[in-house]
């Protein structure tokens, strides 16, 4: 779909890209010829995915081992990666989430989710934008010249809501607005930002913390109008379209891609509303065995 060496001379930063839907999003960079840049809490996956990744489509991929939530840290990155010269594009795409009654979550519970994916996001967002503005101003863009483009993985359920996710659905909102509110403040120094909700895209942490016990992909099989979950290749080809300078007057933008799923059933957990306790106890079990795999993956 998309011609060889279209992110020739492009220097992207993903966030998350270590795994999951922003590893894949970073080979199609790659894949296309853009300098990629990633980052995640653990240094030794982001070191292994850009090795693995180079030695696949050649070009380069530099990493850093950071927490989001981490406003100073973020900054320090950003100012690493701005020295080798300025960003074209940008991805939030690191998050956090899992399934819970509301009334069982814990303030703890909720800042594990909005720390990272509302307050990470917009650490990010701006210590990035704010030098691409500032970079506008000394004259070093104009109208003429390619928009930097900004792109968000935000979720469908900022538009009928999350039961049982609420964190998620507050912090994703609250990306959805920042998406909005920033395509038109910084539209003038060549700055566009859009977003993508996608349905259900199997990945291994984040199904099993979403869907215990089920086959990844399993339950949007069974509900979605047609009848499967998404594609990592879907993804790719969407964000790819939208980093890339085909359609720079599309600004402002959420789009929902997951195969009509919330205009049919939601796209949301509400038929969770009929689990019984013990259902609920066995998913948070599930949930916390995830959690304790994925710590001792970060200090190993």
């Amino acid at each position: 779909m998309f011609q060889d060496g279209l992110f020739k001379g492009k220097r992207i930063l993903v966030t998350g890209g270590g795994t999951g839907l922003g590893r894949a999003m970073t080979a199609q960079f790659l894949r296309l010829g853009a300098d990629v840049y990633i980052c995640g809490r653990r240094q030794g996956v982001c070191d292994d995915t850009a090795r693995e990744l180079m030695a696949t489509y050649g070009g380069s991929v530099k990493t850093f081992g950071l927490d989001i939530r981490d406003s100073q840290a973020v900054d320090a990155m950003v100012e690493a990666i701005f020295a080798d010269g300025p960003l074209s594009g940008l991805v939030n795409n690191a998050a956090g989430n899992f399934i819970s009654p509301t009334a069982a979550l814990s303030p703890r519970g909720f800042d594990a989710v909005a720390n990272i994916v509302m307050h990470g996001t917009f650490y990010v967002t701006h210590a990035v934008g704010r030098r691409w503005v500032e970079m506008a101003r000394r004259g070093e863009w104009k109208p003429s010249d390619a928009y930097r483009s900004v792109i968000s993985i935000i979720v469908t359920w900022v538009l009928n809501g999350g039961p049982f996710v609420v964190p998620s659905a507050m912090s994703k909102a609250a990306i959805h607005a920042m998406t909005m509110s920033l395509a038109t403040e910084w539209a003038r120094y060549g700055i566009r930002l859009n977003a993508i909700g996608p349905g259900e895209i199997p990945t291994e942490g984040m199904s099993k913390r979403l869907n215990p016990g089920d086959d990844p992909g399993a339950r949007s099989a069974k509900v979605n109008p047609m009848g499967r979950a998404g594609t990592m290749e879907e993804l790719q080809n969407l964000s790819t379209f939208l980093m890339s300078d085909g359609c720079p007057w599309l600004n402002g933008q959420s789009i929902m891609m997951d195969g009509g799923a919330y205009l049919g059933t939601g796209g949301n957990f509400y038929e969770l509303r009929h689990w019984t306790d013990s259902q609920w106890l066995e998913a948070r079990e599930r949930i916390e065995s995830q959690n304790k795999k994925d710590r001792e993956q970060r200090t190993t």
